[in-house]
């Protein structure tokens, strides 16, 4: 399912060797469509090719960083696309990709505020500094989609945060960012309203550095969390649980604005 216009939902641009990359899609909370995941793609490569970038802010306009997947379009494809697509994500347009597919390997800082949920997490997660304002509120919606949380789970992990992610991986529950600031999942808490002026600072910082020395330290870490990752990833690829009554149910209801029908575990 296509986008029907050609409207621009990622904005790049670049000052003072510091790169924004910044989703806006603001009337949908920054839902992420297959387009905008395209968009972001050819964003993060445009940032790892740019001479005058050095480090990246990911964040997104209005008030939200990003509600997740675009469930219209994503989630409620039909059983013969899911099973030609392999999953709910359309051809090149796969969050995951966004900064494996680095050549350069420069750091990217996520700067998140209001809510942060499902892909959004994991898009968070997979960045190599996170910055988070105050209040700001999140989740692992894959669990309750029923789509399985296991590359999250690999993600807090990475993180040191075990404890902390199975429980907000296994319930799916709101958790907000001071939990997160203090379980070790992101690394600065910004003051309301303040969360791009704690970014650009630290952005500052890092750039400061060698850039050969701030990229040898990403390549590293990046190569180490796909380990993790991938090894999840692989895992839940036979279940296909995008394929699942129950993962049809939870998408339907979403849609309809109602509480799902009870789960049937098929």
């Amino acid at each position: 399912m296509a986008e029907a216009d050609e409207r621009q939902y990622v904005e790049y641009e670049c000052k003072d060797h510091i790169a924004t990359i910044a989703m806006n899609r603001p009337e949908k909370l920054n839902a992420v469509s297959d387009e905008v995941v395209r968009q972001l793609i050819a964003a993060m490569r445009r940032f790892d090719s740019d001479p005058d970038a050095y480090v990246a802010i990911l964040c997104g306009r209005g008030r939200a960083f990003c509600s997740g997947a675009d469930v219209l379009q994503r989630q409620l494809r039909s059983r013969e696309e899911f099973e030609r697509l392999g999953g709910p994500q359309g051809h090149g347009a796969n969050s995951g990709d966004l900064l494996t597919q680095s050549v350069n390997y420069k750091p990217v800082i996520c700067a998140v505020h209001g809510y942060v949920l499902g892909l959004g997490t994991g898009m968070m997660l997979d960045c190599d500094l996170i910055v988070a304002e105050e209040g700001t509120k999140l989740q692992i919606t894959e669990t309750s989609r029923g789509l399985g949380a296991a590359k999250h789970w690999a993600q807090m992990h990475f993180r040191n945060a075990g404890a902390f992610g199975d429980d907000v991986v296994l319930t799916g529950r709101y958790f907000t960012a001071e939990e997160a600031h203090a379980a070790n999942v992101i690394n600065r808490l910004a003051p309301k309203g303040k969360v791009m002026e704690v970014a650009w600072a630290l952005a500052q910082q890092v750039a400061a550095n060698p850039p050969l020395s701030t990229r040898a330290t990403v390549r590293t870490r990046r190569f180490t969390l796909a380990q993790y990752t991938r090894e999840a990833a692989f895992q839940m690829a036979p279940l296909k649980l995008y394929l699942t009554e129950d993962f049809h149910e939870a998408a339907l209801a979403f849609k309809e604005k109602r509480k799902p029908r009870p789960f049937k575990g098929k």
